[in-house]
């Protein structure tokens, strides 16, 4: 896989010398063979240090990835059996939500998420992974299926946002989300979110109001986009960066937040890199939470998830404990 990122340059440079002598093929001598072990070596290591130390423009970057896996890739990775779930029964089907009845590892789950689609078609048709109101309410269909019949919920995070078309606030988009974010607070159901690329704005809330939300090591979640924020705070959308570094929405700034429960660590060189590795990844991170998450009484879960959102503002208060401006 190509390094085609800014930051990773260096990594591209090694990269063509290992593929410059590979190239020799059976003409390779002794002293070469050693050359290319000892060059994968330093690739492995400098791609270490290069993703231990990315600054929260750079994992924008990384999070936003073209090769990074998205809902569709995880569950075929990770289920063993899925039935989607189309339509919201109102107005038409939104294939930027997509999900429906899983069987994880034996058990079954209700599993969604936002997909951007690959190529261009593809993306045309899930609108690069903005939703539509019809894409809420079909998630909403999903939430109060799983309620029915107690199946835990695992929501998969991945958009730069709702949809924004005249055409979506005549159906009520706004609407969409409000009641979405609503039901989920009290859904009678275990929920688990995880933000598995970007997490943004209203796009991402309207399907992640959970008991724990997880995120992968390179994701970003945040109230808006860094050029959004750019452009209402100085202006300019050039500053994207430095909003990014202002608004801490890396997963290690929120997890010292006390906003997510978890990090979930990725392959070496981000996801975009080993598909297969950060599904596994997911998928224990997942087992192991929703393991967790089933054994609690189902009224104590409710209050719990309650609790976490009431408590959102006041972990952030420096001296303020949380729960204090109840």
């Amino acid at each position: 896989m190509s390094y085609d990122l800014e930051f990773e340059r260096p990594l591209a440079e090694l990269e063509r010398r290992i593929q410059a002598l590979q190239r020799k093929g059976d003409r390779l001598r002794p002293e070469e063979h050693h050359q290319i072990n000892e060059l994968r070596h330093e690739l492995e290591r400098r791609t270490r240090e290069v993703y231990g130390s990315l600054t929260p423009w750079q994992t924008v970057t990384v999070a936003r990835h073209k090769a990074r896996p998205y809902t569709r890739d995880y569950v075929r990775l990770m289920c063993e059996d899925f039935f989607e779930i189309r339509g919201d029964r109102r107005f038409g089907d939104d294939r930027a939500i997509q999900g429906g009845l899983a069987t994880l590892d034996g058990r079954t789950i209700m599993i969604l998420g936002h997909h951007k689609g690959r190529d261009t078609k593809e993306k045309q048709e899930c609108t690069f992974g903005m939703a539509h109101p019809e894409g809420f309410r079909k998630a909403l269909r999903m939430f109060r299926h799983a309620e029915r019949f107690h199946i835990p919920v695992v929501s998969l995070i991945d958009t730069a946002g709702a949809y924004v078309a005249l055409e979506d606030e005549e159906r009520g988009i706004s609407q969409a989300i409000a009641e979405n974010l609503m039901v989920m607070a009290r859904l009678a159901t275990p929920v688990l979110v995880v933000v598995i690329g970007e997490g943004g704005s209203g796009g991402a809330l309207g399907i992640s109001v959970g008991d724990r939300i997880l995120m992968m090591e390179h994701a970003i979640y945040t109230v808006a986009s860094p050029e959004s924020a750019a452009s209402i705070l100085w202006r300019d959308d050039s500053f994207a960066a430095n909003a990014a570094e202002t608004m801490k929405i890396t997963a290690k700034d929120l997890l010292e937040l006390r906003l997510i429960e978890e990090i979930i660590p990725e392959p070496v060189g981000g996801a975009h890199r080993d598909h297969a590795a950060a599904a596994e990844l997911v998928k224990a991170a997942i087992m192991r939470n929703l393991d967790e998450l089933t054994a609690q009484p189902l009224d104590a879960l409710i209050e719990r998830r309650y609790q976490r959102f009431r408590a959102i503002g006041a972990n952030v208060l420096d001296g303020v404990p949380v729960g204090a401006l109840d």
